[in-house]
């Protein structure tokens, strides 16, 4: 199966790692089991920390784990010069960070403040554009960069509230860095991933009943798991996808499907 990924030695860095249910962690274990080379880039030093438990958990090396603050673009831009330093080349970046006020996410959608919606769009979909830009100079063989996305990118899911907003324009800006980048061969996707117990979904004040629900009406009949997620995310990064650029890729037992 790795010969057909292309996936072994390849540099990918994974953006978002909270803890040990977050998405991107899922996305890592996949990429260690194809073979890859995993940088890491990390926020907060409690992050730090979870992450270098993990690892040591799963007796995994990291090929290198930086800090970056992604409302700084200078944060950005160090943090990328210091791993192309570290490897020379990235092959994938995989960004799994979103944030939005918990204030902004309790209550009517109308009343999302103004700082509150800005720092949510900043944080959850201007900073791909900022990674891109950070990134692209060390992605010389071309590469791989997926965003992770929601349902309620386009359609209303109660008490998404401003991040649904900020989803929609994650997603808008999926398809324009796509446009930007495929010169360079660098393809950029997102995984629209269905609800899966996270640390952000923890957030949401309707999580469960989304769960119950889409265990009764999805294609599926079931909820998707963190390795779910984590596979696809390594098929859109490999070899396999090479010919996909621009797509928002659903991951949710179907659920988006239905009417």
């Amino acid at each position: 199966m790795e010969d057909i990924l292309q996936m072994k030695d390849k540099n990918i860095v994974v953006m978002g790692v909270a803890n040990q249910r977050s998405l991107a962690w899922g996305v890592a274990k996949s990429l260690y089991q194809a073979g890859a080379n995993v940088i890491f880039t990390y926020r907060k030093e409690r992050s730090y920390k979870k992450l270098e438990k993990l690892l040591a958990d799963g007796g995994l090396d990291a090929e290198a784990i930086v800090q970056c603050d992604v409302n700084s673009d200078e944060s950005i831009q160090q943090a990328f010069a210091e791993i192309g330093e570290k490897v020379g080349v990235i092959h994938g970046v995989c960004h799994s960070i979103a944030f939005a006020h918990a204030e902004d996410l309790k209550g009517d959608f109308v009343d999302t403040s103004r700082d509150g919606f800005a720092f949510a769009q900043d944080t959850s979909a201007y900073s791909l554009i900022a990674v891109a830009k950070a990134s692209q100079p060390y992605m010389t063989e071309g590469g791989s960069m997926i965003a992770m996305s929601y349902l309620g990118a386009e359609r209303v899911v109660e008490g998404y509230n401003v991040m649904g907003v900020a989803k929609a324009s994650l997603e808008a800006t999926v398809r324009y860095l796509a446009s930007d980048l495929g010169r360079n061969q660098i393809r950029v996707n997102a995984i629209s991933a269905g609800a899966v117990r996270t640390l952000a979904a923890k957030g949401v004040p309707s999580f469960n009943e989304i769960l119950h629900k889409i265990e009764e009406t999805a294609p599926l009949k079931k909820n998707v798991t963190q390795e779910e997620v984590g596979d696809m995310t390594l098929a859109m990064m490999s070899y396999l996808s090479r010919g996909v650029t621009g797509e928002i890729v659903y991951v949710d037992s179907g659920y988006n499907i239905l009417g």
